[in-house]
């Protein structure tokens, strides 16, 4: 029978170790606790036999063979071996908690006690109190019983994918922990062999970049793994708009729709009547007014579905104008026209760069003027935007970006 066991055990553990593959993608680790678990079940079979024989024979205690000293001598030097085995298991135990040692654990404690058992036996005998072998072999029989239910009870629940609820509060508690981690909306644990798998979910900002949602999530992964050992974790995160500005939330659905090229001057506005939005949305110049048009649906659509209180949403199409990175050779040509545009105004103190460059049939356009350091923001972006216009009525297709600065 020990033999038995401890094949099963061996075959278990070996198999366990195999790497994943195609129909075992978590690993293999539930092959050791099946094999815990009926390591445990034949531990429970032996406590019943143990139980069984010690009350029959407790009618009829007279052993047929009186034992001597060489069986005193055997029994002590198998109980030493017992002993030491159990220490080794028990030393393993603490580093790697592994439900195929656990049982070995059981296993070996059964053979010294029964070692043990039959040592008092012997001595009992000797001293012509028979029943005493009989006593010690219920009892033992009795808690071996205990233990191979209660290792019955935790493998059986393994197999079930079941976890301890102060585990999955622990790694509950340290998601919430971490920085950057609005809500955790869900942890999902299971137990394959010595390892644990966690699947975590977890709310961001909506205000996050890609890199930032990633570091919050390497971060949850490091913090669960520092804390649970053979942990296997993996994070899902999505964006949470609590907390987050109306207008940033806006600008951020608008431009996940496909066909988007960018989008600028979003306002939002409140009234009795009210939410109102609006928005403009840059597309490629060469689209149709019809596939624009879609586009436009197909953003207002989105932000209602994100923001139901919204009475109207006004959305500005325009074409988009892309600016290479490697520009062609600067075009002089209009500079001084752009010069006499700007010395109009006399808030302007001072003409800085006016750098401009041509792309095809469109000119990109960078000034630098310095304004009076008292003048209020609100006047200076009105000057701003007069030149701009006044800008791109003498030039077709510019783009302009004016920097103001103090004198």
């Amino acid at each position: 029978l020990d033999a038995i066991v401890t094949a099963i055990l061996l075959v278990a553990a070996r198999w366990a170790t195999k790497p994943p593959d195609r129909e075992h993608t978590y690993g293999h680790g539930k092959i050791e606790t099946m094999g815990s678990f009926t390591g445990a079940i034949i531990i429970l079979l032996v406590a019943f036999f143990f139980v069984y024989e010690s009350i029959s024979r407790m009618q009829d205690p007279r052993p047929t063979i009186v034992p001597g000293v060489m069986a005193i001598g055997a029994a002590v030097y198998t109980l030493c071996s017992d002993v030491f085995r159990i220490g080794i298991l028990r030393r393993a135990l603490k580093k790697i908690d592994g439900s195929t040692l656990r049982v070995d654990f059981y296993h070996a404690f059964m053979d010294m006690g029964s070692t043990s058992v039959a040592l008092v036996g012997i001595l009992f005998v000797t001293l012509g109190y028979y029943q005493g072998d009989f006593i010690a072999a219920l009892i033992l029989g009795v808690f071996l019983a205990a233990l191979s239910i209660k290792l019955i009870h935790k493998t059986a629940l393994e197999l079930t994918d079941a976890i301890p609820a102060g585990m999955v509060r622990q790694v509950q508690d340290i998601v919430s922990k971490t920085d950057g981690v609005m809500n955790t909306e869900s942890v999902q644990m299971r137990r394959s062999g010595n390892e644990i798998f966690a699947e975590v979910k977890i709310s961001l900002s909506g205000a996050a970049s890609f890199e930032e949602a990633h570091k919050i999530s390497s971060d949850v992964e490091k913090n669960i793994k520092n804390s649970i050992a053979n942990s296997n974790v993996t994070v899902h995160f999505e964006p949470t708009w609590k907390d987050v500005p109306l207008d940033y939330k806006v600008s951020n659905i608008a431009s996940t729709i496909k066909g988007v090229e960018g989008i600028h001057k979003v306002n939002s506005s409140a009234s009795n009547e009210g939410l109102f939005i609006s928005l403009h949305v840059m597309v490629d110049r060469n689209m149709s007014l019809e596939e624009a048009h879609k586009i436009s649906d197909e953003i207002e659509s989105q932000i209602r579905k994100a923001v139901p209180n919204i009475n109207h949403i006004t959305i500005h199409l325009e074409p988009h104008v892309s600016i290479p990175k490697s520009l062609p050779v600067e075009d002089l040509s209009i500079e001084e026209q752009i010069t006499k545009i700007i010395k109009e105004y006399p808030a302007v103190k001072k003409i800085g760069r006016v750098i401009t460059f041509q792309l095809q049939n469109i000119f990109k356009i960078d000034i630098d003027c310095s304004f009076d350091g008292n003048l209020s923001i609100e006047r200076v972006h009105d000057v701003v935007s007069e030149i701009e216009y006044k800008i791109k009525n003498q030039i077709k297709n510019a783009v302009i970006t004016i920097h103001p600065e103090p004198s």
